[in-house]
């Protein structure tokens, strides 16, 4: 922007002078564009499966050591906890609402339905660490939180939907190194 600037500025600048800087700033503007490119193409995201029945196991583990109900899978939840994992490593954000400034509670009813339910709630936890992370690991870092100890330790919750992506140069906040992003849901519909 500075270079753009020093352009739009240079009134007594001769015109070869000017000339020679737009290039420059068509250069530049290339040159990043490019390399965004490719980022994109290297932020290519990976399932980790075996993270993900790790994780399931340490929360159930930790909800009935507390004399909570253990948690089902839910493969609708799943899918929508795997949506989110590869859209935050794939448009390198992170945050519980989608790319687009959607609510997760918006994003999680598209595949965990509230219809024919009396009763429909739902609750997110999410974690990433570079490079990767572990089960325990992870469940250390929401329990340190208390919003999403709370989340861990709902009564309410009777499903349970958890995906682990492993994406291999992931921009943003994740500054562009190999990152684990982990998405569980929690959801409860009754009646």
């Amino acid at each position: 922007m500075a270079l753009v600037r020093a352009v739009r500025e240079g009134v007594g600048v001769n015109r070869a002078r000017l000339l020679t800087l737009a290039v420059v700033v068509a250069a530049l503007v290339a040159i990043g564009l490019l390399a965004s490119s490719a980022l994109a193409r290297n932020n290519s995201a990976r399932s980790l499966p075996t993270l993900n029945q790790q994780v399931f196991a340490a929360i159930n583990k930790l909800r009935t050591s507390h004399g909570l109900v253990a948690l089902k899978e839910s493969k609708a939840l799943d899918r929508s906890a795997l949506a989110h994992s590869l859209q935050m490593g794939q448009k390198s954000f992170f945050g519980h609402n989608s790319a687009n400034g959607e609510p997760f509670y918006v994003r999680i009813k598209r595949y965990y339905h509230p219809t024919g339910y009396a009763h429909w709630a739902v609750g997110e936890n999410l974690l990433w660490d570079a490079p990767s992370v572990s089960a325990a690991h992870a469940l250390q870092q929401w329990i340190k939180s208390p919003p999403h100890l709370e989340n861990l330790e709902t009564a309410k919750w009777r499903d349970l939907g958890v995906s682990a992506v492993t994406v291999a140069r992931a921009g943003g906040p994740y500054g562009g190194q190999r990152v684990t992003i982990i998405t569980t849901d929690f959801g409860a519909r009754t009646g």
